[in-house]
């Protein structure tokens, strides 16, 4: 027993210096690209789970309670308090929010707030929903998690609604939200009744349509250099069990195009477009309405933790023809969560092997915000060299020109393309090779 031991003393030490000359040989480099995937799953993911079952703890007790009303008065008072000291403090440098840079769902690390001053605005709770008015009033911290979780058991839902569960209301407003029901409703911005802000001399003021237009109408896409939003009013609609599917898949530029341009234009028809492009040639089209009836042999919860990745799901109609499902409404609305669009499949190359899936599928998706907190200066490197995340704006009726022009500026094909439709045509949207948001005139 002693001599086993010994051996296995000595073949651990000498698989450190093969470890190490083989990781000189494949260069630092290969090693984090091809295998992060052991860090994420044995470290990521089990603080992912400990920190959503920990926030769905805190949120229920708060929802039950009723306390987020009452505290929110408190929250806005030191936001204010923080913003006077700026002022008295002779205002020596500009302020910014002090969420961290790792903590946003975008990739991208701003430094800037290194040197600005921090100012906390830790409001991360739904306040009320007015039935009657038909609107939810939300901190900016909330989640579209959050929110649907909320509404949908009361039979409502918020007119656009993005995918991921980590995008905030505050970001989408201060952003650009534009998701599948953009055709129809218009941008997140165009939901939202009315604003509460923190202004740069520490009072809170109100706006909307009717009160203060001028500054209701310049929030969105600021960034928050007008003020610190400390709360939005939202416009709610009824909801429904499920979401009718229908696919479409085209095999030509041309028919891309045309088929999604043909389903956009039909407002009063779909509630939903979307398009999922896996090369310049292959797409699937899609459109999805609100339901109470289903045909039971045709509902598909493709949010539970075994089943594919959604993207993955709709590649397989490029082969098997045009077909019409039935999806539960919340797992419609983060049908790209689990794979972070499309994203995870970089990170953990086996993500969506059905072994994985139905052992450590209930994991999954690590938090993007942890995965930019441990991603090291490689690995941002690493992003910066194979990885375009851009939005951008194109008429719909020059989308087959600008997809020839992204495959030969940048060769973005045969990686999968998310289109997605804006109030006037589309939005075009990659995590994996790029990311575009288009309009339609």
């Amino acid at each position: 027993m002693l001599g086993l031991d010994i051996s296995l003393k000595n073949a651990f030490i000498l698989a450190i210096p093969l470890f190490i000359s083989w990781a000189k040989y494949r260069g630092l480099e290969y090693i984090i690209k091809h295998y992060r995937w052991v860090f994420v799953c044995l470290f990521l993911m089990p603080i992912s789970v400990v920190y959503d079952v920990f926030m769905f703890i805190r949120n229920w007790v708060v929802f039950r309670i009723n306390s987020a009303p009452k505290q929110h008065n408190n929250k806005v008072r030191y936001v204010q308090q923080q913003v006077k000291q700026w002022n008295a403090d002779g205002r020596k440098t500009k302020m910014c929010t002090a969420r961290p840079g790792w903590a946003t769902v975008s990739f991208r690390r701003g430094l800037y707030k290194n040197q600005l001053r921090n100012i906390e605005v830790n409001m991360i709770d739904i306040l009320e929903i007015n039935e009657t008015k038909m609107t939810v009033r939300v901190e900016p911290l909330v989640t579209m998690g959050q929110v649907t979780a909320f509404l949908n058991p009361l039979g409502w839902t918020l007119p656009v609604l993005p995918e991921l569960d980590d995008l905030t209301v505050g970001g989408l407003i201060m952003g650009v939200g534009i998701e599948t029901s953009s055709h129809k409703y218009g941008l997140f911005q165009h939901c939202c009744v009315s604003y509460e802000l923190v202004l740069a001399d520490g009072s809170v003021v109100s706006c909307s349509a009717t009160e203060n237009p001028d500054l209701f109408y310049a929030v969105p896409w600021s960034y928050g250099t007008l003020g610190f939003l400390v709360s939005a009013e939202i416009k709610i609609i009824p909801s429904k069990k499920y979401v009718k599917m229908e696919y479409f898949p085209v095999h030509s530029k041309e028919e891309m195009a045309r088929k999604f341009q043909e389903q956009t234009l039909l407002k009063e028809k779909n509630e939903f477009v979307e398009m999922l492009a896996y090369s310049l040639d292959e797409a699937v089209v899609m459109t999805a309405n609100l339901t109470d009836e289903a045909e039971p042999e045709k509902i598909n919860p493709i949010g539970y933790f075994w089943k594919p990745w959604f993207f993955k799901h709709v590649e397989r109609f490029l082969s098997s023809g045009p077909a019409v499902e039935y999806i539960p409404i919340r797992h419609y609305y983060h049908r790209h969560t689990r794979s972070i669009f499309w994203e995870l499949q970089d990170i953990i190359p086996f993500g969506n092997h059905p072994v994985f899936r139905y052992l450590f599928g209930w994991a999954v998706p690590p938090k993007i915000s942890l995965l930019k907190l441990t991603q090291g200066e490689t690995t941002k490197k690493l992003y910066e060299k194979y990885q375009i995340i851009q939005d951008m704006l194109v008429p719909l009726n020059k989308l087959s020109e600008a997809m020839e022009v992204f495959e030969k500026e940048i060769k973005y094909c045969p990686n999968p393309i998310l289109h997605q439709s804006s109030p006037l045509g589309l939005h075009y949207l990659s995590l994996n090779s790029l990311r575009l948001g288009t309009f339609g005139i």
